[in-house]
């Protein structure tokens, strides 16, 4: 009896190393990207990773972050679908792989562009594709009449967020400076440098710029106003927490508020809780 249950043990075994080697040579698809226009030459694709943004123009293509390194293809052939130009420049709103993710092969004809911060973030976390070229408060490309601006205005998201603005158009990209709530709420990436408290203040410089259409980290093109709720929004959930540590509450029960009031998902809680915690504490 033993011997048959150790064959069938075996068997289950090798079974399971076969889905196992299927499933990791054979990655399932990624989820369908789409694309949209926001405005005249501006384009967005929204699905897999974060929002990456197309500008067109006479001399060549921006784009704005460039997802995960297995949307390479499927970006250039939605770029190609808008323009016979070859893309000319990158901007990096920040260092994740679901912005950043496909530097290395943008490289091969194209210049990317990242905050300081941001480059020192993907070297030091031995990310492929590190740009070329970085800037520290702010900086901007001209290329075929059109000007693109990058600002960096703090610490909130990471310590490398850059916002990118079009003022022909009064439009920016935010990366995940602001996204859309619930789907996607806030991330403090303390370890890559972010801040709950800066967060407001970063959001009141970027306010401060001339636009009325917004395009997310992550989630739909939105407007002026829904960055100026997300704002309030991350203050209200400073105050809260700053409330219950004062009434002594635990991280559990921290925890479940930031999951129930600001939807916060457990990959939010591994990635900020404890470096939410110990801001607030310091804010007491």
């Amino acid at each position: 009896m033993k011997k048959m249950a150790l064959i069938r043990l075996s068997a289950a075994l090798v079974v399971l190393l076969g889905i196992w080697m299927a499933h990791t040579q054979n990655p399932q698809a990624p989820p369908q990207n789409s694309l949209q226009k926001v405005k005249d030459d501006l384009y967005v694709i929204e699905g897999d990773g974060g929002n990456v943004a197309i500008y067109l123009t006479d001399e060549g293509v921006i784009l704005v972050d460039d997802q995960f390194d297995r949307d390479f293809n499927d970006i250039m052939a939605k770029v190609k679908s808008l323009s016979a130009k070859p893309v000319r420049y990158v901007w990096n709103t920040h260092h994740h792989l679901d912005h950043a993710g496909s530097n290395e092969k943008m490289l091969i004809t194209a210049e990317v562009i990242a905050q300081r911060n941001a480059r020192i973030n993907m070297v030091n976390a031995k990310q492929p594709g590190p740009p070329r070229m970085t800037f520290g408060d702010q900086a901007q490309v001209f290329l075929g009449g059109k000007e693109v601006q990058a600002w960096h205005f703090g610490r909130g998201h990471t310590n490398g967020d850059a916002v990118i603005y079009f003022p022909a158009l009064r439009t920016l990209h935010t990366g995940d400076l602001f996204t859309v709530s619930p789907n996607f709420p806030p991330l403090i990436d303390y370890a890559g440098g972010g801040s709950a408290v800066e967060w407001t203040k970063t959001l009141d410089e970027v306010l401060k710029l001339d636009f009325d259409t917004v395009i997310p980290g992550h989630g739909p093109v939105s407007k002026r106003e829904d960055v100026v709720k997300f704002r309030q929004t991350m203050e209200l959930m400073r105050h809260r927490v700053r409330a219950m540590l004062r009434e002594h509450k635990g991280k559990d029960d921290i925890g479940r508020m930031l999951t129930t009031e600001f939807f916060w998902q457990d990959f939010h809680k591994q990635r900020g809780l404890d470096g939410l915690i110990a801001e607030m504490q310091q804010q007491r």
